[in-house]
């Protein structure tokens, strides 16, 4: 197993718990996987289990890949993602609600 790191843009939907007046959100999530694919379909199932409405999902790969990519990843983002291991689990660790147009999902990860 690996942890992944996701980007998932959210349409509105009832009962969703965003906020009023919101077009939507970005989640930035940490998912277990045995690959990225995996790690997609089990955040886009728990989302929808979750009354949201997932429009989107943009892979920034597992640990290592990101480091090499020159992402600064701090302790609390590092427990996040051992904890998502550990637990094999899908851990949302940012929600940013959107008033108006969706921004690029990489300015989440900032």
């Amino acid at each position: 197993m690996k942890v992944f790191t996701l980007v998932v843009e959210l349409g509105r939907r009832a009962g969703d718990g965003l906020p009023k007046g919101a077009t939507g959100a970005g989640l930035v999530c940490y998912a277990a996987g045995h690959d990225e694919p995996e790690a997609v379909r089990e955040t886009v199932a728990i989302l929808k289990q979750a009354d949201m409405a997932p429009l989107d999902v943009t892979g920034y790969g597992t640990l290592d890949e990101r480091l090499a990519d020159g992402h600064e990843i701090d302790d609390a983002e590092r427990a996040l993602m051992d904890r998502a291991l550990a637990e094999n689990s899908v851990i949302i660790a940012q929600m940013t609600p959107w008033f108006g147009e969706a921004p690029d999902p990489e300015s989440l990860l900032h």
